[in-house]
């Protein structure tokens, strides 16, 4: 370990400074961070970005010289912390210049800064960019207290309450998105509004030739290029698809605990926008593209519970019928699934992927191995494999709420021995409980929840209903095509 300029070593430095003493780092992380630091310098990486997931799941952060990131894991990066008050236009949605706004009880008004804590376990190489390395960051108020509605501090206190219960989880990663080629990049000037305009695109392939090699083929360059980068960044991918419509791929990943999974989310969004661009092609995840013969894109959330002390696949039955654990797993996601849509299901636009008959959930059942109902049962007698797909969320989702979501309601369900109703065979038919049909609808769920209140806090629950409240008020304030065409003319 090499020595700085007052005969410290890294170690020392790390393990003296801000982070290390408001225990944000253990002997382990510290002895980890000062490794990252000799690595950095040894490879000659000369850029380190630091980011951090925002509450949609979005990674923002700075991008820092290499030889400042010591000075990273001793004192952390402040960032302001307006970063965690923005909507999907990237407005600040809560009123910092003229009132008191809080986040756990601190003051965030002025626009004052929050502190990005790289994590030393999140270290990866950006391999379209190789003089650069990524590093994923938990968000800290300045006295090193983890911002508690930051995206991985909500994940961390779901994952804690089910491993105090003896179980843990695994979840799988399977996400669909499109890309296009750009035919007009929407940089006139004019088009520089809040949010931007979008990107004008024509296909990469017709589509509707689900799982076609001929499809693949074609695809064949893009796709080798997008797994190759998933395995230099070690986010193991395990299959990529041709999916039903135009343009349209899916990817899926090697199972893993919820933060793992969660961080390979955020990545692989991040990492195909960004491959895409530098390619001039536009990558996008929307839940239902506005674009002619498009085809909507879900994010199906594999899971299981284990035995904490056994490893033992509690899903897992040795006859045709559910285990104690999978029953009460299954109640609880349906039980809370309403209120459970802001999570996995964020946008405006993300219900207009709910429709019959169109591989998307439109009500609250479980099926087996059924793709039309919200929750597909994967059971086998005697399989180890055996898991459940939640089929409600698009690839929009905010991974770190929508795993959140799922372990918290999960063990609801397990602890309480609550018993769901019979399995559905006709998923769309069936007089089951609706799913909700707007953002409006799923925000008055989520907000007015006693279990959501109670799990993650009041606190929680109402900076994320405002948050998503002043998104849906922006929608309806605007004057659609559809009010131009139906009044215009008639009135």
């Amino acid at each position: 370990m090499s020595l700085g300029r007052f005969g410290l070593t890294l170690v020392d430095r790390i393990s003296a400074g801000k982070l290390a003493s408001a225990g944000v780092y253990d002997a382990d992380a510290v002895a980890r961070a000062a490794e990252i630091v000799e690595r950095v310098g040894s490879d000659g990486y000369e850029t380190i970005r630091l980011m951090f997931p925002d509450q949609h799941g979005i990674l923002r952060g700075k991008t820092i010289v290499a030889r400042g990131l010591t000075s990273a894991f001793v004192s952390g990066l402040g960032v302001p912390s307006t970063l965690l008050l923005k909507d999907t236009s990237h407005r600040t949605a809560f009123p910092v210049w003229t009132e008191d706004v809080a986040l756990d009880a601190l003051p965030l008004r002025g626009a004052n800064d929050v502190l990005m804590a790289p994590d030393p376990a999140a270290f990866y190489t950006v391999p379209w960019s190789p003089h650069s390395a990524l590093i994923l960051c938990n968000v800290l108020h300045r006295g090193g207290d983890p911002v508690g509605v930051s995206s991985r501090a909500v994940l961390s206190k779901a994952v804690a309450a089910l491993q105090n219960a003896g179980y843990d989880a695994l979840m799988g990663l399977e996400t669909e998105f499109q890309v296009f080629e750009v035919s007009q990049d929407g940089l006139d000037h004019a088009q520089a509004t809040m949010p931007p305009a979008p990107v004008t695109t024509r296909n990469t392939n017709a589509g509707w030739q689900y799982l076609t090699e001929t499809r693949y083929g074609e695809a064949e360059a893009l796709l080798d290029d997008l797994r190759r980068t998933c395995d230099a960044m070690g986010l193991l991918p395990r299959s990529m698809e041709i999916e039903m419509g135009p343009s349209q791929f899916e990817f899926t990943f090697d199972p893993a605990d919820p933060q793992t999974q969660a961080d390979r989310a955020v990545l692989f969004r991040t990492m195909v926008r960004e491959v895409c661009h530098r390619n001039g092609l536009h990558a996008s995840f929307m839940a239902r593209p506005r674009l002619p013969n498009e085809a909507a894109n879900g994010w199906h959330i594999h899971q299981s519970v284990q035995d904490r002390d056994t490893g033992k696949n509690l899903f897992t039955s040795q006859a045709n019928t559910l285990t104690d654990t999978a029953n009460g797993w299954i109640a609880g996601l349906l039980e809370h699934a309403e209120a459970s849509c802001l999570l996995t299901t964020p946008t405006v636009n993300g219900y207009k992927r709910h429709g019959p008959y169109q591989l998307a959930p439109n009500k609250i059942q479980w099926g087996r191995d059924n793709r039309g109902a919200m929750i597909r049962a994967l059971f086998e007698p005697g399989d180890p494999a055996s898991r459940l797909e939640n089929r409600v969320a698009d690839s929009t989702a905010n991974p770190y709420f929508a795993f959140a979501a799922q372990l918290l309601c999960g063990l609801d369900g397990v602890q309480r021995a609550v018993t769901p109703p019979p399995e559905t065979t006709r998923p769309y038919d069936d007089g089951a409980r609706k799913l909700p049909v707007t953002l409006g609808e799923a925000i008055a769920a989520f907000e007015t929840s006693a279990f959501y209140r109670q799990k993650l806090g009041d606190g929680f629950v109402d900076y994320l209903a405002h948050l998503k409240r002043f998104e849906w008020n922006r929608y309806l304030a605007e004057i659609s095509e559809w009010e131009q065409a139906e009044y215009f003319n008639l009135y």
